[in-house]
């Protein structure tokens, strides 16, 4: 199957939104500056492609040009500056992208409440064949999914973990080995419903943002 090649000369756009990753190019013209905010799950990682991008984390700050990149940590402020004399290219990717992605703060410090933001912001259609209370249920839906799967998943752990510290005792380290597959065996659909449930929340968010929800 083909896959698809990007071009940040062109490709101004996100790539890959899921709720593991959302992935762009993103211009910035000269003098343009992004507002502080910070991400109460995802990193963020920058990487400069054309131009000069100021960055200030945390209060510290850097100009970053092509071939750098820097990070913002989860919980860490960030601003960034188109301080060059060219237009800003960079990729950045927010890992995971759950919404609401982004975070604002009084001048006191203070947190703001979260801001939801339509698919169209990401470069997505919008769905509107479905009602939100349907999505409602499906979200719902989806957390009772993923309760269920955890508690197969801690069982299993209970299990296997005593049989791992059994092996331990017994110097058997093969079968001590086999007990620890077995428990990644188990965590595994774990997290896959976890990654299922936030992807039914994010639709869930983006159908409340339309204005006749």
């Amino acid at each position: 199957m083909p896959f698809q090649v990007f071009d940040y000369r062109k490709d101004i756009t996100n790539m890959l939104v899921t709720p593991q990753i959302r992935s762009r190019f993103l211009k910035m013209e000269v003098g343009q500056f992004n507002q502080s905010h910070t991400h109460d799950l995802g990193h963020e990682i920058f990487l400069i492609l054309q131009g000069q991008a100021e960055f200030d984390i945390e209060g510290h700050k850097e100009v970053v040009g092509p071939g750098q990149m820097c990070i913002a940590l989860t919980d860490e402020a960030h601003t960034v500056r188109n301080v060059g004399d060219d237009e800003v290219i960079m990729y950045l990717s927010v890992t995971p992208h759950i919404l609401p992605t982004h975070t604002s703060w009084t001048d006191e410090g203070e947190k703001q409440p979260p801001r939801f933001a339509k698919s169209s912001a990401y470069d997505q259609e919008q769905d509107l064949s479905v009602g939100a209370d349907e999505r409602a249920d499906e979200h719902l839906q989806s957390v009772e999914d993923l309760v269920a799967q955890v508690e197969d998943a801690a069982e299993t752990q209970r299990e296997q973990v005593a049989a791992f510290k059994e092996a331990l005792a017994d110097g058997d380290k093969e079968a001590a080995l086999k007990a620890r597959d077995a428990m990644w065996d188990a965590l595994y659909p774990m997290f896959e419903r976890v990654y299922d449930m936030a992807g039914v929340w994010n639709t869930f968010t983006h159908r409340t943002v339309d204005e006749d929800f």
